[in-house]
């Protein structure tokens, strides 16, 4: 499969081209045109057909088989061929056929073919009804008959045929015609075709070959039969047998080129490269000056994942014949396949596809392969993302550094650009969506997608389409919630977690998800929205509370938290962190976690407390929590730094003053108090937060040396620990 088979056949034959197939087309006859539609001679066929058609334009089979030629070369190259500019040409074909010869019925075959393959079922059968009432009744069917009977009987065949499309055939209605022409005319070798072809879109293999062996014994001369036979071993994997039948379909006729193919791409895919190269380099000799033929054989690299070869000859034929630019799909598909893909590449070609051919030749592969390579060109988003983040907060920090603003700019400019391919992405996605509604693989990768690159309200949208409300799991719409609630659209993921409770009231997946949106609704924790929803989980899930631990301790750490710093409700708080330590007792995670909560409540009243003496009594438990936890993971490095600070602080307190005592104030840039802001020493455990009138009073380690503020939706700050006691901090 080298491209130097391509470039002498090109040249050399498209020089005998105009010889061959001028002059000497006049004096062939129909025979002649259909031996070169089933060698895949498809637009020399066309060109015959058409000059007969002029000879004898009232001859309406040469119509009929122009039209079935069309067809034929469409599926031929689904890959470049678009069915609508194909079946056009068929419909205009069988039309004018019609108007030549408006009783026969095989034109009305040749519509009924267009109009199923268009999907147009009802058009369909009102062609092949119209077919059949220019037969006589088969009950009246006679030698003297007329039309004759073997016409009469291929009549019904075609028909049988045209039930025929993507694999799949109505053998209720397709297989009584096959028997009924089979009775009138048992000698025709193309009705066994077509029984053949029939069989093989239900999978009997069986069948197929044994209406295949006859049509080959009433005409033992074509190749047609074996070449059938073969392509049921081949699909069946048999590539022993399937050899043997293409090498007597070549027996029978050497110049059938379409066999030499055949075995090219199957010694390809069995590795046998010599043989391989050998049969294409026969085919591609058959087939000089046919680039038609030239195409088919790139179609086979293609199909079998050649991809560097089919690059290098469509290039080639390019070379020669520009006006096929429709074969810049080849270039694009196969630069995007190919095992170290050049997505730039592929996206170049594919871009001079849409340019260059009409929007009726653009398929749907098209527009898909268009949008996977432009994902493809566009990778690590959620990294980009939180980069471009990262320099915002670093720049609005430091407003005065030219720096940082330069670098955020430019990474705020590569984010557009990228999100602008990516919204052609999605267009493509649409309009594949469009072409093929329905398909839910489709569809579900572009909802993925949607997702990956941070388009959450579509992608849950995108999964909600697949749902059917009668049929619809819950596990459907709980990954419905769970893109709404990663998106932030907090309505929209309550309303599908509750529709996921409407269908099972306990699942114990949506109260969770329930709980945490109404905690995003809350962030401030000030109405207090998810504790209600909290408890509903630990109801639900105390049911079993082994099995739903990690559940029942997400409520207990929320609540206890809540109830420790909102509630001011010591007891309470103590009560859902002991609940942790105690839920699996040999988890050292929930006993760190559960130590960790009950010493940030007693640090927490501990600063709140006046006494001195309460204070040391609060502090003491601190220091035993913590111990806990160093118990548990002695390099629990938090845990040594917090239980230094309540060392601290119980040393200051154990001299009656508070040498580390500090206070302040924590207000907007419109001086309004911030209520609850955080203030933590940087590094330590050692947190408080302001009352509601933004004022705070706070003990901290000795040797601290920066204070974190912060509080939601205002931008952190760091303050150093100076002399000072007093520090009234102003939040952006």
């Amino acid at each position: 499969m080298k491209s130097s088979f391509l470039r002498d056949g090109l040249v050399i034959g498209m020089i005998l081209a105009g010889t061959l197939f001028s002059g000497n087309v006049m004096a062939q006859d129909l025979k002649s045109a259909k031996l070169l539609t089933s060698g895949e001679q498809y637009e020399q066929a066309a060109e015959m057909f058409n000059q007969l058609i002029d000879q004898d334009p009232s001859n309406s089979k040469n119509y009929f088989f122009l039209g079935e030629n069309y067809l034929l070369d469409y599926f031929s190259d689904t890959i470049s061929n678009s069915i609508i500019e194909y079946t056009d040409k068929a419909r205009d074909a069988f039309n004018d056929g019609i108007n030549a010869n408006p009783n026969d019925p095989l034109n009305y075959v040749g519509l009924a073919k267009v109009y199923n393959y268009l999907g147009d079922v009802q058009a369909a059968e009102e062609m092949r009804t119209k077919a059949k009432s220019y037969l006589l009744p088969y009950k009246k069917v006679n030698k003297k008959m007329s039309p004759p009977a073997a016409d009469y009987a291929f009549a019904l065949a075609k028909i049988a045929e045209s039930y025929l499309y993507d694999g799949s055939v109505d053998t209720s209605k397709a297989l009584p015609l096959i028997r009924e022409a089979k009775f009138i005319d048992k000698t025709n070798p193309e009705i066994y075709l077509i029984a053949g072809d029939i069989y093989i879109a239900v999978n009997d293999g069986s069948k197929a070959i044994e209406n295949y062996r006859i049509a080959e014994y009433y005409d033992p001369t074509s190749p047609a039969a074996n070449m059938k036979i073969g392509n049921i071993y081949i699909k069946g994997k048999s590539l022993t047998s399937a050899i043997q039948y293409l090498e007597a379909a070549i027996a029978l006729d050497p110049n059938f080129a379409p066999a030499y193919r055949e075995l090219g791409q199957l010694y390809w895919s069995a590795q046998r490269l010599d043989q391989s190269q050998a049969n294409y380099e026969k085919y591609l000799e058959l087939t000089a000056g046919n680039i038609p033929a030239k195409i088919l054989y790139v179609n086979s690299l293609f199909y079998a994942k050649d991809y560097d070869e089919v690059i290098s000859n469509v290039e080639e034929i390019l070379q020669v014949d520009r006006s096929r630019s429709y074969l810049n799909r080849l270039l694009g598909y196969s630069y995007f396949d190919k095992q170290d893909p050049d997505y730039e590449k592929a996206y170049e070609y594919m871009e001079k596809l849409f340019q260059s051919v009409s929007e009726d030749r653009v398929l749907w592969k098209d527009h898909y392969y268009m949008a996977r390579i432009i994902i493809k060109m566009n990778p690590d988003y959620a990294k980009k993302v939180a980069d471009l983040n990262t320099a915002k907060q670093q720049s609005d920090a430091n407003k005065n550094n030219a720096e940082l603003k330069a670098k955020y700019d430019e990474l705020q400019a590569a984010m557009d650009k990228t999100n602008k391919d990516l919204d052609r992405a999605f267009e493509e996605y649409n309009k594949v969506m469009e072409m093929r509604p329905g398909e839910r693989a489709l569809i579900n990768e572009y909802a993925t997608n949607l997702y990956i690159y941070q388009r959450y309200d579509k992608a849950a949208e995108a999964w909600a389409s697949m749902i059917d409300e009668e049929t619809g799991t819950i596990e459907q719409y709980m990954q419905v919630a769970r893109t709404y609630y990663a998106g932030d659209f907090l309505k929209e993921a309550e309303t599908a977690y509750n529709k996921v409770l409407e269908k099972e009231a306990n699942h114990l997946p949506a109260h969770v998800g329930i709980a945490r949106t109404y905690s995003k609704m809350d962030p401030d924790f000030k109405l207090g929205l998810a504790a209600p929803k909290f408890q509903k989980v630990i109801n639900v899930a105390k049911s079993d509370s082994l099995a739903n631990a990690a559940e029942m301790v997400e409520a207990f750490k929320y609540l206890g938290y809540y109830s420790n710093v909102y509630e001011g409700n010591y007891n309470r708080a103590k009560g859902y962190y002991n609940r942790i330590i105690n839920l699996v007792p040999d988890n050292k995670d929930n006993i760190i976690a559960g130590y960790q909560g009950l010493a940030s409540v007693e640090t927490n009243w501990a600063t709140k407390e006046p006494e001195l003496d309460n204070k040391l009594t609060y502090l003491t438990r601190a220091a035993t929590n913590y111990n806990k936890i160093l118990e548990t993971d002695p390099n629990n490095a938090s845990a040594k730094a917090s239980l230094k600070w309540v060392q601290d602080f119980q040393s200051s307190v154990r001299k009656g003053i508070n040498p580390n005592e500090i206070r302040g104030k924590i207000t907007d840039s419109a001086n309004k108090p911030i209520p609850f802001a955080s203030i933590r020493v940087k590094d330590t455990a050692a947190e408080n937060l302001s009352n509601n009138s933004g004022d705070f009073r706070f003990e901290i380690p000795q040797g601290s040396e920066v204070l974190i503020i912060s509080a939601p939706g205002y931008t952190t700050k760091e303050v150093p620990i100076t002399a000072t006691r007093v520090y009234n901090v102003v939040l952006n």
